[in-house]
């Protein structure tokens, strides 16, 4: 059973939920590509095996990506046509060492020409990507439990800021049980 999602009255815009199976982890991912637009960028955080491409593999389904999503870690970038009219970018800074090599992707410009970005490993790319973004740290909870995750979300810049009653409103609603404080008052 998944614990309930908690606004943070601490920490303004961040909202931290506990699964305990994968379709917890799909039900934060859908919830977040629910509220996606041309140009957002998300950043994927967590050790390996933490479910990052679990994750994306289940914002890309929401999306309406009919082909496999698989990892990047080799291919630094996958590109993924939707159904919903922007291209979904996936992403893997795990091998990159300099901001020039992250530079190198391209990943800004095409965010500026409409796309969406998720990138794994995120936080090493952060000053060579937009300072808008969605952090989305992902841990293993449980270790009896290799599905369990703990999932912060943590909304950076205006334009997720503007959006962030709607994201802690869809995941409330995907997490049975779940108690969101009212993310109205966190502005």
């Amino acid at each position: 059973m998944s614990s309930p999602a908690v606004v943070s009255p601490e920490e303004p815009f961040v909202l931290r939920a506990g699964v305990s199976d994968l379709a917890g982890t799909a039900a934060v991912a859908i919830s977040v590509a629910g509220v996606l637009r041309a140009g957002d960028l998300v950043l994927l955080t967590g050790e390996l095996g933490a479910g990052k491409t679990a994750f994306t593999r289940a914002l890309a389904g929401a999306l309406g990506v009919r082909e496999p999503v698989t990892s990047p870690t080799f291919t630094l970038v996958r590109q993924y046509r939707t159904d919903v009219g922007v291209d979904l970018l996936h992403a893997d800074l795990y091998r990159l060492e300099q901001m020039a090599e992250v530079l190198d992707l391209g990943l800004h410009e095409q965010l500026e020409d409409g796309a969406v970005a998720v990138v794994e490993w995120g936080e090493r790319g952060v000053p060579a990507l937009l300072p808008e973004h969605l952090a989305i740290t992902l841990a293993a909870d449980r270790p009896e439990r290799e599905t369990a995750r703990s999932i912060e979300l943590r909304a950076v810049g205006a334009p997720w800021r503007e959006r962030w009653a709607e994201l802690t409103r869809a995941v409330a609603s995907r997490l049975p049980g779940s108690t969101a404080a009212d993310p109205g008052r966190q502005r």
